[in-house]
């Protein structure tokens, strides 16, 4: 049995059905996403493993154990929401002692253990200041510390990371990689941002509407989605209309949905040949956006149109109305 298991979850608030039969793995050690958009039932499930709600039917089990029906103060499973609820009128040091002393641990070992895990989190230096006196960051890392300190046996981040600017959210999930690998803590993250996710999983579960839609790697699930919902959440891939992509690219696919990466989108302001393993057209610039080291074109395919993101070189640059010839690796198409 996996180190945590989830066995046919159901979860309803009153006629509201929010998780529906779930089944769903997560080994010893590892760093878990779920991803999905909001009201997917996503944090609903952390909750329900962190004993916040209560099962309508199912069962949860950690290292062997049912706990279904255990109190929260028994399961060993420490908890970072998107507020981070730091208590103001301690320091950082009596923050992340408060559960030790809870435990009532003895003087010298909560010191030892706090003063570990404040070096840990790169916030020795500030451990006599107050919450007011630490930016976003600082915080986030404090309540990281206080929720690592009590050594639970699962650590749950809720969105933890929404409320920060984009760059130190960034350096931010490095952090939280490095210290989840460095303590090898098994992780359960929640988020809406699939860069997020691809950054910092070993293991992604995209949600939808109260069911898992796919379970895969970020590698897998970016490359190969399982569905036209995947596709259309992971990766900004092109969902066109099969019977218009055939007429544009003269192909015959059957299937009823394809998607269509981006980046496998090649254009070139020169004929290209096509090929058995290749689908070439021609096109019309009708817009693009810079997107730091790629932009990303608007093509029109008499009527057709697709997004292509090609990286930035001055030297091939696209104007809006420049004829192109696209081409596209058969075999980097998806068929659902």
């Amino acid at each position: 049995m996996s180190y945590i298991s989830f066995e046919n979850i159901n979860k309803q608030f009153g006629t509201n059905h929010v998780l529906k039969d779930i089944n769903l793995e997560v080994e010893k050690g590892q760093l878990v996403t779920l991803l999905g958009p909001s009201g997917c039932g996503k944090s609903t499930l952390l909750r329900c493993l962190a004993g916040l709600e209560q099962v309508t039917s199912g069962k949860i089990f950690l290292d062997g154990q049912d706990i279904t029906d255990i109190p929260p103060r028994r399961r060993g499973i420490g908890m970072v929401f998107q507020a981070y609820s730091l208590f103001p009128n301690l320091t950082v040091y009596q923050n992340v002692a408060y559960g030790l002393k809870i435990k009532k641990m003895s003087k010298l070992e909560i010191e030892q253990k706090v003063t570990q895990m404040l070096d840990i989190v790169g916030l020795s230096d500030k451990i006599k200041q107050y919450p007011a006196q630490l930016s976003g960051g600082q915080q986030q890392r404090v309540a990281l510390a206080r929720a690592m300190v009590t050594e639970p046996k699962v650590l749950l981040l809720d969105e933890p990371l929404s409320a920060i600017d984009a760059l130190l959210r960034k350096n931010l999930q490095i952090e939280i990689r490095r210290i989840q690998k460095q303590l090898g803590i098994t992780t359960i993250f929640v988020t809406h941002d699939q860069d997020e996710a691809m950054t910092l999983s070993d293991k992604i579960h995209l949600f939808h509407d109260g069911k898992i839609e796919q379970s895969a790697t970020p590698e897998e699930i970016y490359a190969h989605p399982a569905t036209k919902f995947a596709a259309s959440f992971i990766g900004n891939y092109n969902l066109p209309v099969v019977a218009e992509f055939n007429k544009a690219f003269q192909c015959d696919f059957q299937n009823e949905s394809i998607a269509i990466r981006p980046e496998i989108i090649v254009l070139s302001k020169e004929p290209v040949e096509k090929t058995e393993q290749t689908l070439v057209s021609q096109g019309v610039i009708k817009g693009y956006t810079p997107h730091g080291s790629l932009t990303r074109y608007n093509v029109d395919f008499d009527g057709l149109q697709l997004n292509a993101d090609v990286l930035f070189n001055n030297n091939m640059a696209f104007d809006v109305d420049d004829r192109v010839y696209a081409s596209i690796a058969k075999d980097q198409i998806n068929c659902f």
